[in-house]
């Protein structure tokens, strides 16, 4: 790899190989960002074990340390927050920086939107590209005081000392972000909050908030909170991300001769869309040590190599499997026959337009692969070599490494200098387990 401080990581994969043996990914990365920030709020002190310490996760660390809270650590994945209770954060002395975090940027506009101080929240590049309005539009409802760049993008300056409301709130898409910012905006707003989805979303804030004692109302698709409550302060053992796991899962099932055993994967109902996807395709994946974690559910997960069929991705499944969506393309690209994926227009504005990048990359590699307004069409066949770019995309870059383990010759990724922020230590595990990346 080449120099870490130029943005050009370049990742070299030899073709061919399987995978084989056992390990645990990191920590999930959406609760490691809730942990920080929920056990801030929190009265006493919440210790995390298993906190993934990629740059997303660090920079809401970063961000709530600069908002007077202590936070210990991390060191090996454990962390001590010094919760200062829901009115006990300060007033930052400058923007909060949140690179590449989506995830931070969003729900801590929600967060935020409740505190008697004035923020600013910032980010990189591609975060300051991404479409914040979902968010804003509510909180607008709920009267916080939010205003974004005219495009709608960050900077967001967030004004304090509003009296939020309580609203009744029904997603025009399904999105957890939304759903959380919400949620965690409700804690300040005087009433119950309610937030209706039109499908199921990844529910670790609602899961969170139960583990730290807070009311949670369920009824079918609606969730609700009432504002004015406490949270207090809770063990939280963060499980291995799936989403991370998924790379594994799709090198495994496409590679011959592969058995990988994955320790510890957080199955959430909510998240395991990659799982049904694959299995629906023909893969050999069998979840075994079921057990539950702070109300999350964890599983050992061991796959096997299988001969793969294209299918129609089932739409109720897409939402359960946003973030895999990569990872499942290089499935279907070494699948037999047509994968089509419809109503996955969100893809298009994760860190890149991961359709339209996940297109190009397929192509090049000599793979039929059409994009559709909110979808794409893939025809399995055989994979050939060439240079593909991610575009600073994590989770493009480690699924073309995966896909070198088909392909006929070698797989040049570009741009991989961010796969840091969901999986430090990629290289090394999928080496260790026998993908040839250097």
């Amino acid at each position: 790899m080449s120099d870490q401080n130029s943005s050009n990581v370049v990742f070299t994969v030899a073709p061919g190989g399987s995978l084989n043996g056992e390990g645990r990914v990191p920590g999930d990365k959406s609760m490691s960002h809730r942990s920080i920030m929920l056990g801030s709020l929190a009265e006493g002190i919440t210790e995390v074990s298993g906190f993934l310490e990629g740059e997303d996760s660090l920079a809401t660390l970063k961000a709530f340390k600069a908002m007077g809270v202590t936070i210990e650590g991390p060191v090996n994945g454990q962390v001590r927050v010094h919760g200062v209770g829901l009115h006990g954060l300060k007033q930052p002395e400058k923007p909060l920086y949140l690179g590449n975090s989506g995830t931070s940027m969003r729900l801590m506009s929600g967060l935020l939107a409740g505190q008697s101080f004035n923020t600013t929240l910032t980010g990189d590049k591609s975060l300051s590209s991404r479409p914040m309005r979902r968010v804003i539009d509510p909180l607008l409802q709920m009267k916080a005081s939010i205003a974004a760049a005219q495009n709608g993008t960050s900077p967001l300056q967030i004004q304090g000392g509003q009296k939020l409301q309580a609203i009744q709130y029904t997603l025009p898409v399904a999105s957890a972000q939304v759903k959380s910012c919400i949620l965690l905006a409700g804690l300040y707003a005087d009433g119950k909050t309610c937030v209706t989805e039109p499908a199921p979303t990844r529910d670790h804030t609602e899961r969170m908030l139960q583990g730290f004692g807070y009311e949670i109302m369920r009824d079918d698709a609606t969730v609700c909170l009432r504002g004015g409550g406490t949270l207090k302060a809770t063990q939280i053992d963060v499980p291995s991300d799936i989403s991370s796991a998924a790379f594994f899962m799709v090198g495994a099932s496409i590679a011959d001769g592969s058995d990988v055993t994955l320790k510890h994967v957080g199955v959430n109902p909510t998240r395991t869309g990659v799982i049904d996807i694959l299995k629906l395709m023909g893969a050999d994946i069998a979840l075994s040590n079921l057990h539950e974690v702070g109300g999350e559910p964890v599983a050992d997960i061991r796959i096997r190599s299988s001969k793969l069929q294209g299918i129609d991705i089932p739409t109720d499944l897409v939402p359960l499997a946003i973030d895999e969506f990569p990872a499942i393309f290089v499935a279907a690209a070494c699948a037999e026959g047509q994968t089509v994926l419809r109503d996955a227009k969100e893809l298009r504005v994760k860190e890149s337009d991961r359709i339209q990048v996940m297109a190009d990359g397929l192509q090049i590699l000599g793979i039929s692969a059409e994009p559709t307004e909110d979808g794409i069409v893939i025809q399995g066949g055989n994979l050939g070599s060439g240079t593909v770019v991610s575009h600073g995309d994590h989770r493009i870059s480690m699924s073309f490494a995966m896909a070198a383990l088909r392909s006929s010759g070698q797989i040049v990724i570009e741009d991989c200098a961010n796969v840091d922020t969901s999986f430090p230590g990629f290289v090394d595990l999928a080496a260790r387990m026998g993908l040839q990346i250097n």
